[in-house]
């Protein structure tokens, strides 16, 4: 049975969606790929787009805009998140500085993250570092930025599977 469109699950346990982006293009896979995600960075959406990827969709979307996108790219069209608007700008970087070029965060960043996954609210996490609670709230903001997701929990998860490091 013919395939129209892929829809990958970006997560895919053990391994990430690159891997597969780049055995099905090894293997001459011509077929759109919609990235579904909880949340990339806006530099893996750019890494993805880079090996193939007709669009990257967020999974907490409604289920229209994910038929709106899977006929879009099923038409030869592109599908991209607002929150990966600035995914273009990674396009033409090179394959080797997406993949060494992580993302990093300033001392306030992982000081807020940190806060966040011991589960303090932002007043707490404001107290802990003697900042105002409207600084928690924009440094939250360019967390939230930085790794394209939308809620504490989406950036929980982000901070654990893919920036472990920054978390330590």
């Amino acid at each position: 049975m013919p395939v129209d469109v892929v829809l990958l699950d970006f997560d895919l346990g053990l391994q990430r969606g690159f891997e597969y982006q780049e055995r099905a293009v090894a293997e001459g896979l011509e077929r759109p790929v919609l990235i579904v995600t909880a949340g990339l960075s806006p530099m893996e959406a750019g890494r993805a787009l880079q090996l193939g990827a007709s669009g990257v969709f967020v999974k907490h979307d409604s289920p229209q805009d994910l038929a709106a996108a899977i006929r879009r790219v099923v038409e030869g069209g592109e599908w991209l998140d607002p929150r990966y608007a600035q995914a273009r700008e990674y396009l033409n970087a090179a394959p080797e500085a997406l993949d060494a070029g992580r993302m990093s965060f300033s001392d306030r960043e992982r000081a807020v993250l940190r806060g966040v996954l011991e589960g303090l609210a932002n007043k707490e996490i404001a107290d802990e570092l003697r900042v105002s609670e409207a600084s928690v709230k924009a440094t939250l903001q360019r967390l939230f930025h930085k790794t394209g997701v939308r809620t504490r929990g989406q950036l929980v998860r982000i901070a654990l599977e893919q920036f472990p490091e920054e978390v330590d």
